[in-house]
């Protein structure tokens, strides 16, 4: 499994022009609010078109601008968590998760759902819906429903934010059990240090729309490519909190 990008994208104040590799791994794009993270999985999942560049995922194209290759997101097959989840209101939580499945048969979507719950930790939660489910609830509905539509890669634009320690603690051990569980190359996106050095395999740093240094969290922090990644670590404060 593999998703490989190279994407350029120019908008009014901003430049994007970055190339890396995700393989069967947990990949942290980590960097500053604004750097073009997000930017970048919009851009790969379809949503927001490069101006130059290519997306393949296990040899696939998706987009490539020479070719003139622009696949829709409907057909890109990966799964998207979005910052703010979005679960469908006004359904319970097993039908968040079997929108998911719609492509499947009743039988086939049934039996998933089924399964989507035990392993989301989510019995008892069923015919609830989001407004009655916490904060860290949500996270699981919405893992569930992405990879009901058995992605080959998963996309994460800051899925851990606004969420209380204890609960962030939760959600980053299910993301590893997701990461082993399922077998496919994981992007996750934050600009929280501690989210890095606790998820990553590898970490692509972003600075100011480009990719400054890539490499296993630690190596990066011992061996900073520049003052400015070594400044965006903060040495000291990974030393106070973070064992190794």
């Amino acid at each position: 499994m593999s998703l490989s990008v190279k994407l350029v994208k120019n908008v009014p104040g901003f430049s994007l022009d970055v190339e890396w590799e995700a393989n069967n791994e947990f990949v942290v794009l980590f960097g500053y609010s604004g750097a073009g993270k997000s930017m970048s999985l919009q851009i790969i999942a379809g949503l927001l078109k490069a101006d130059e560049g290519y997306v393949y995922l296990n040899g696939d194209v998706l987009f490539d601008s020479k070719r003139g290759i622009d696949l829709p997101p409907q057909k890109r097959q990966l799964g998207y968590v979005f910052q703010n989840h979005t679960l469908f209101p006004h359904m319970p939580v097993w039908k968040n998760i079997a929108y998911g499945g719609k492509h499947l048969s009743k039988r086939e979507r049934e039996e998933r759902i089924r399964r989507m719950i035990k392993e989301f930790h989510l019995e008892g939660l069923e015919n609830r819906f989001p407004s009655q489910i916490s904060g860290g609830q949500k996270r699981r509905v919405a893992l569930a429903t992405v990879l009901m539509r058995e992605p080959k890669a998963l996309l994460l634009d800051e899925p851990l934010s606004a969420l209380d320690s204890p609960i962030k603690m939760e959600i980053m051990k299910l993301l590893r059990e997701v990461k082993e569980r399922f077998n496919i190359p994981i992007v996750l996106v934050t600009h929280d240090i501690f989210e890095t050095f606790t998820l990553a395999d590898k970490v692509v740093v972003y600075i100011g729309g480009r990719v400054a240094q890539i490499g296993a969290p630690y190596e990066v922090f011992r061996n900073p490519a520049n003052p400015e990644v070594a400044r965006l670590f903060c040495a000291q404060e990974i030393f106070q909190n973070i064992a190794f």
